[in-house]
Parts: C-alpha cells; structure tokens; sequence
C-alpha cells in the first residue's frame, strides 16, 4: 500500500492509505508496529516527508555509469556516509542553498530510499528484504565544494545542511516493490529530464547494502538507507548545472511517485 503522512486540519500528524482511488483511509497504530486500516476518510493537509528517520545511512558511488562520468574506480564495498535527520525536508518546501556556511556547488542526487522496518542486525542477504518496511523517493541534495574541496576529505559536512534529504511522497510497502532494483528513476530539473536511469545499474544491490549495513551493526526501525544516485549529476555537466534560487527539482521513481522541491537561498 501507499502511505502518506500529513497534517490534520486540527494539527495533528496522521498517517494514511492513499487508495486508488484517490480517497485518504487514516491509519491506526504505529507505523512499524503493524498499523490497520481505520475505516476513517480523511482530506489530507499539508503532506510531510512520509517518517522522521531514526538514522539516514548514504551509500556513495554506487551506480556504474556514475562512477563511469566521476572517472572514479569502482568501490569494492559500498561507501557509506551519515545524513542527520534534521536534514529532512517535506515534499513541496523548498531545498536551502547554504548562505551563511556558504555554498556555490549544490547538487541534486535521485535516490531510492529504503525504509528499515524492524530491529535487525546480521542480516543475511536471502532475508534481507524481510526487514524493508518501504520504499520513498529520495533527494540526497549534496554541496560539492563541501565534499570535494573544504570538507577535509570526508563527506558528513556537504550531505547535513538543513532541507538536504527531501523524501516522499508517499512510503509504498514493500509487498508492493517485488524487485527494488528494476526501478525506473529521473530527476527533472525546470522541466527538464537530467538523470534518466535505472536502479539495476547499482554495484552493490539493496540486499547487499542491507546485509554490510547490518553486519556486526543494529539497524533501528525507521533506518533511511540512501542507495546512490545514477549518472547525470550537475557536477558531471559541462559546464557544471549547479542548483540556485528558483529552481524546482523532482525526483521520479516508478511505482512510488513523484517529489517535488523548489530550491530558495537560506535566510540569514
């Protein structure tokens, strides 16, 4: 099913079954404690990211003609970086150029999340998927010059500004995505398609992400895991396509949707 999280008209923060439809069902329970269906419709508010993350685990270089375009060698293990989960933004509000930290190199990444729903730890591939809760679209917005340039040679600093994970906008079950890695996945940048893919060019596929990920590690309910971005970055344009101020960006993945975020300068 296709889960969305939003905001009541009387504030509160619900989930619900978006249907075929078109028609809301609210959500009883918690999330990753087996929630049921209310029996209750709703006109859905304002649509937020589809969970607030325990931990945002990133994967680097992990699609092949990526790596192809960067000139970089093909990882041997999966390259893992951290996102806070501050960096969370909703589905229609806008994605922050850094001002005052400043940044002239921000870039967007089309991603497909996974959503961990249940505690785990040494997961072997074969039972890998059993832990997904879902899948989401993802942004995994990241400053260049941060990464490349001033970030001493890690990454952390140029994946953690405020509004650099947009997720949504919805959470689509894992009983519905049989095979996440035969995904179809774009980014549009002011309507024009600039990462045109699919999720079957990853070198290390999401069992695999899942099985390293967990190994001799506990990975919590609510784990975002961030499974690399395809060919057709900014960074890789010649001339560069950097992100700016009026801007709008969306990420497309089949069978789960479409997240849209305008891009603004941070105010200080």
């Amino acid at each position: 099913m296709k889960i969305i999280r939003h905001l009541s008209s009387s504030g509160q923060i619900e989930h619900a079954i978006q249907h075929a439809d078109g028609r809301f069902e609210l959500l009883e329970g918690d999330l990753f404690s087996n929630p049921k269906p209310s029996g209750k419709f709703v006109s859905p508010g304002k649509l937020l990211a589809p969970l607030q993350p325990t931990a945002i685990i990133g994967i680097g270089l992990n699609y092949r003609k990526h790596a192809e375009e960067t000139g970089a060698k093909i990882p041997e293990r999966p390259i893992v970086f951290m996102k806070t989960p501050g960096t969370v933004q909703n589905p229609g509000d806008p994605i922050e150029i850094p001002v005052a930290l400043a940044s002239g190199e921000v870039d967007y990444e089309c991603e497909l999340a996974v959503v961990i729903g249940k505690k785990c730890k040494n997961v072997p591939r074969a039972k890998a998927l059993d832990v997904v809760l879902g899948y989401t679209c993802a942004n995994d917005v990241s400053s260049r010059d941060w990464q490349l340039k001033f970030g001493g040679g890690q990454w952390s600093r140029s994946k953690t500004f405020d509004t650099f994970a947009p997720l949504g906008p919805c959470l689509v079950t894992a009983d519905e995505i049989f095979n996440p890695n035969a995904l179809p996945i774009r980014t549009v940048l002011n309507g024009e398609r600039v990462q045109d893919w699919n999720t079957n060019d990853m070198i290390f596929d999401v069992p695999a992400l899942i099985e390293f990920l967990s190994g001799s590690t506990t990975l919590w309910p609510g784990t975002v895991i961030l499974t690399g971005t395809p060919h057709g970055v900014g960074m890789a344009a010649k001339p560069p396509r950097w992100l700016k101020a009026g801007d709008s960006v969306t990420i497309e993945i089949d069978g789960i949707g479409s997240l849209t975020n305008p891009v603004v300068d941070e105010k200080v």
